[in-house]
């Protein structure tokens, strides 16, 4: 086990991740919310655009704690929450309300989540794209 410390998520990496999933919501026309999470679960920024829907906001925030919390991202747990698939339950076990559509993405470095970026307002496989390329850009 690896005693090495890693960098925290700062305030700075945050604001790049809004900026990158921002600048790709645009070019696609897409209005969204942006929640980025700390390794703790804790809100370090948040952005929705005057157009985002008002549940993006929500939405956005409960992807990137799931992705936090799983340490995967939100599109590639979707089958496991349908009947029959091992996380079956989970949606509802918990107190804090996990959200399993896509668009939720952990933040890695050396392999360790140091947090995570969530988007709503787009189809689920926009959000998911668009916080993959920040994620990317952070990198």
């Amino acid at each position: 086990m690896s005693t090495t410390a890693v960098a925290p998520l700062t305030i700075q990496d945050a604001e790049l991740l809004i900026a990158e999933a921002r600048r790709a919501a645009e070019t696609a026309g897409v209005a969204v919310s942006i929640t980025v999470l700390d390794a703790g679960g804790h809100l370090l920024a948040f952005r929705r655009d005057d157009r985002a829907v008002l549940i993006s906001g929500e939405t956005s925030t409960r992807k990137a704690y799931t992705a936090l919390q799983l340490n995967t991202p939100t599109a590639d747990l979707v089958d496991a929450v349908q009947p029959g698939g091992p996380f079956h339950t989970l949606p509802t076990a918990l107190e804090r309300p996990l959200l399993f559509i896509a668009g939720g993405v952990p933040v890695r470095r050396d392999g360790r989540p140091v947090g995570a970026v969530g988007i709503g307002g787009g189809t689920p496989d926009q959000d998911h794209g668009f916080a993959v390329t920040a994620v990317e850009a952070l990198a």
